[in-house]
């Protein structure tokens, strides 16, 4: 008995403490992803983004519009995605898949508005979000996002101080 139990701790330790740590090292980068995220997203909290798509916000004088797009690449680590797989034999809620595309959809929005701050513009409008599966694996999805940016002087006359 003792020795099948050595036995198995030798063959699968290594196996063990790969995943431990593979699981360890994934959940820091997700958690620093995530934080980064949010500090860009309050960065960038002035630029009104709207989904309406025929919405017309007060334009300032002379000013033009132009399609802002952001778009990103991101892949789950191995490690939750066979957690997932094993999860989805049970039918259970897929919460490793709802993180990769909340991340990636997050980070494509911020890279819309970092873009419509770079060329002078302070609203988007007609916001359109795209995902789609890179790999047969689901591990890797691509998101886009992307609308029409303006500079408006609705927000200018909102928050100047009278």
């Amino acid at each position: 008995m003792n020795n099948s139990m050595t036995q198995f701790l030798i063959n699968y330790a290594p196996l063990i403490i790969l995943f431990v740590v593979g699981w360890f090292f994934g959940s820091r980068h997700e958690r620093q992803h995530l934080a980064r995220l949010l500090v860009s997203e309050r960065a960038l909290r002035h630029i009104i983004v709207s989904s309406e798509r025929f919405y017309r916000p007060e334009l300032a004088a002379d000013s033009e519009s132009e399609l802002v797009l952001g778009s990103v690449v991101i892949a789950q680590d191995y490690f939750k995605m066979v957690i997932a797989k094993v999860l989805s034999l049970f039918g259970k809620n897929l919460t490793t898949y709802e993180t990769l595309l909340d991340r990636a959809r997050r980070e494509a929005i911020v890279r819309m508005r970092t873009q419509a701050q770079l060329k002078g513009y302070n609203h988007i409008y007609g916001l359109r979000l795209e995902v789609t599966n890179i790999n047969q694996l689901g591990s890797m999805v691509e998101a886009i996002a992307y609308g029409t940016a303006v500079l408006s002087t609705e927000i200018a006359t909102k928050t100047s101080p009278k």
